[in-house]
């Protein structure tokens, strides 16, 4: 350990940066950054046990310093101790974040997740539709899509596909039974 003598200059020169960050002079800044940022990531590390999130503490810390260098009071400590215990604020939050996420109950979705689950399924039942739509015979999927798709009538789909009224209702009806059939079958074969 060094003599308190060796470390008074190196005090009072943070003590003058923090000073002149506080005035926004970013070569103080990088200077104090250079200092401390491998002691305040080392410690950050150290609790989190995870680079990534202590490479981000180390960024909150120093961004936490270049905004609140004005509240640095030398009368309650050191430079570095308040630095540091910057690097031990933010990195106990971390970890507090990181259990609070890992404890989050599923329940608490946000509007968002349930309207990617709502379209999702939209999406998938379209699919399902489409699918059953596509083994009809060709002649009840017209008239099908002409009636729900197309929004036509009964007799308008059957004047637009030239068969009788009576025609046009069997095949309604009977492509209706075999969507019914087979999106039935798609829910029941579903886990």
């Amino acid at each position: 350990m060094q003599p308190a003598r060796h470390r008074a200059p190196d005090e009072v020169e943070d003590r003058q940066q923090l000073a002149s960050i506080a005035r926004r002079d970013s070569r103080a800044f990088e200077s104090l950054y250079d200092r401390y940022s491998r002691s305040v990531y080392s410690l950050a590390l150290g609790m989190l046990r995870d680079p990534a999130t202590a490479q981000e503490v180390t960024q909150e810390v120093f961004l936490s310093i270049w905004r609140q260098a004005a509240e640095f009071d030398p009368s309650r400590g050191t430079a570095r101790s308040w630095v540091l215990a910057l690097a031990h604020h933010k990195s106990v939050d971390a970890v507090r974040r990181r259990r609070l996420r890992a404890t989050e109950p599923l329940e608490d979705t946000q509007a968002s997740d349930l309207d990617v689950v709502d379209e999702t399924l939209r999406r998938l039942e379209r699919g399902r539709v489409r699918e059953a739509l596509v083994r009809l015979p060709a002649e009840q999927r017209q008239a099908i899509v002409f009636a729900y798709y197309g929004g036509y009538t009964q007799e308008e789909v059957a004047k637009r596909l030239s068969i009788p009224l009576g025609t046009a209702k069997t095949r309604i009806r009977d492509a209706m039974i075999r969507l019914r059939e087979a999106l039935v079958g798609v829910e029941e074969a579903a886990p």
